[in-house]
């Protein structure tokens, strides 16, 4: 499969149940209401299209009777859609049957089930491996595969067991191996984890992430739960009375919700855990080249007001913090070099949740340095910030006054003064 193509596509989908199903689909076409529709049809998904890129995880989200579990159906072809195509692979399913359509579910997209769907009479090697009988894969291969994925979800010693003497969380590590065995190039979970109890169900969508770190699948994610959404998700679907109401990152949801619906949907989100370091960070106030000197980084700090500069090198790479105290220090001694006079700062990731900022900023007087992997200064997060993003403001900070240098400017001035005289001298 072309890995710059969408792994899956679904172009104007409409589905509705009913004789006049497709009367009532060329009226939603032409703007009808879905509440106006003739009684004897209901209209399930309208006009659903998106897109599903290789190896992220893209959930679908909505109440009961949003049209999310009718829209799974059509992805992989249980439900002809009254209206639109889907593709998976580059290759259009709509209007598929019989051996193709079966080769499709085969090589391309298969499902775990959110009541495990496991058959009783068959062990968990066998289970697992029941796809890749169908497949007519030789006995000991398909059991070599089957054997490494139970490995892989934390079931190994139990291959010989029955569904019956398994938890449920262990059942439906059983589903998802089975799927993950299959090797399909997508993979549909329908409410995969909603039937565990809670401290299983958080515990499935960890290892979820952890698998997906390994084996990079294409997923796409049916629940009603938003903070499973939020938790698992890169991008999200949210459904209303069978619409895509807003795609977008869980950042995006949160933040730019599209409409009022989806404002009362997240707003009892934990957002400590869902927005990042580099969803709220902002450009640092006092910025100053490592070459640059102390009396440079000193009057930066007393034109910013701040009681600290920080120092980056070559490429923005941060090599430290100079405080307005030791550039005074260093002024008054006559110290040029400002690399042997840095003191360290903790950084943190872009993609560190707000959750883990909370520790580091108390002890911190100055702001969160966010660097990326080659440890360049992407930006900074205030307190002050910090606490406005937590409390639902993510733009309240944003161009709020830095924080007062520790030193009043006249005392810096009287330095720079001093040492320009000093020179004349």
């Amino acid at each position: 499969m072309n890995e710059t193509a969408a792994a899956l596509s679904a172009d104007g989908l409409f589905k509705g149940f009913g004789q006049r199903a497709q009367h009532a689909v060329r009226e939603l076409q032409q703007g009808t209401e879905r509440d106006d529709l003739d009684d004897s049809v209901t209209a399930a998904v309208i006009d659903a299209s998106f897109e599903v890129r290789p190896g992220e995880i893209f959930v679908v989200m909505g109440l009961s009777g949003s049209g999310k579990s009718t829209l799974i159906r059509m992805l992989n072809g249980l439900w002809e859609p009254t209206a639109g195509t889907v593709t998976v692979g580059g290759k259009q399913i709509t209007g598929m049957h019989g051996k193709a359509l079966r080769e499709v579910r085969e090589q391309h997209i298969s499902m775990v089930f959110q009541h495990f769907a496991l058959l009783p009479h068959r062990t968990v090697l066998d289970n697992v491996a029941y796809g890749l009988e169908i497949r007519k894969m030789p006995r000991a291969q398909r059991e070599e595969r089957a054997r490494e994925i139970i490995d892989l979800v934390g079931l190994k010693g139990w291959e010989r067991k029955f569904p019956g003497a398994l938890s449920g969380g262990m059942q439906q590590r059983v589903g998802l191996a089975r799927a993950l065995a299959a090797d399909t190039d997508v993979l549909l979970m329908d409410e995969a984890f909603s039937a565990l109890d809670p401290l299983i169900r958080r515990e499935m969508q960890e290892q979820l992430l952890e698998l997906q770190e390994t084996l990079g699948k294409t997923i796409i994610f049916i629940t009603h739960d938003l903070n499973e959404a939020m938790f698992l998700g890169d991008r999200i679907a949210v459904m209303r009375d069978g619409r895509i109401v807003q795609i977008g990152t869980p950042e995006e949801i949160l933040t730019d919700p599209a409409n009022d619906y989806v404002a009362q949907f997240v707003q009892d989100v934990d957002r400590a855990r869902v927005l990042t370091a580099g969803a709220v960070m902002e450009p640092p106030w006092a910025l100053v080249q490592v070459n640059a000197g102390p009396r440079a980084a000193l009057r930066l700090m007393r034109d910013s007001q701040v009681p600290a500069a920080f120092v980056i090198g070559r490429g923005r790479h941060l090599r430290g913090v100079i405080t307005d105290r030791d550039a005074i220090r260093l002024v008054r001694s006559g110290e040029t070099d400002l690399a042997a006079h840095l003191t360290a700062i903790a950084t943190v990731d872009p993609g560190s949740a707000l959750a883990d900022l909370y520790l580091p900023s108390v002890e911190s007087a100055l702001p969160l340095a966010v660097t990326d992997e080659e440890n360049r200064l992407v930006g900074v997060v205030p307190r002050v910030t910090l606490l406005a993003a937590l409390g639902g403001e993510t733009e309240a900070a944003v161009g709020a006054p830095p924080m007062m240098s520790a030193l009043p400017s006249t005392v810096i001035d009287q330095v720079l003064a001093g040492a320009e005289l000093k020179e004349a001298h």
